[in-house]
């Protein structure tokens, strides 16, 4: 098996991991699940849903999302921030493609590969990331490997 077969076996894994955490988000109308990977090690992991201490409601009454839920890059970065880890080169497994505030996280704490399963409607923060350098990969359940569309 060569190089880029192992890696894409690798991103495959990961991001099934990543999805499987998404199962943790208390959020009803989408469910996110993210993964920071480094060295081959997972350093940090997060999912969508509110800030500690807050009830596990994510939607109001009228089906928005409240404005204080957290996404799940931004969950896992603000963790890999407590801990002793850096997110310097690391890759970033997320079940969606981020919005472009988690694009400005992501740029900002060093993360350099994105790989990601659903691309969102509103495809800004993929936009950013390219912009900053970052690779942004969009990989299928099926373990298709295919690069994001340029927007």
């Amino acid at each position: 098996m060569d190089a880029t077969s192992k890696q894409i076996l690798l991103d495959s894994r990961y991001l099934r991991m990543a999805q499987i955490w998404a199962e943790n988000s208390y959020c009803i109308r989408r469910k996110v699940g993210a993964l920071i990977v480094k060295d081959k090690m997972i350093i940090s992991d997060g999912y969508n849903g509110t800030p500690v201490g807050f009830e596990n409601v994510c939607e109001d009454d009228n089906d928005h999302t409240k404005a204080y839920v957290l996404h799940a890059e931004a969950n896992a970065i603000t963790k890999v921030a407590q801990s002793n880890n850096s997110s310097s080169g690391a890759t970033l497994y997320v079940t969606t493609s981020p919005c472009i505030e988690c694009a400005k996280l992501i740029i900002q704490s060093g993360i350099r590969r994105v790989v990601f399963g659903e691309l969102y409607r509103i495809t800004d923060g993929v936009d950013l990331l390219r912009r900053a350098g970052i690779e942004c990969i969009q990989l299928t359940l099926n373990g298709t490997h295919v690069e994001a569309p340029e927007i």
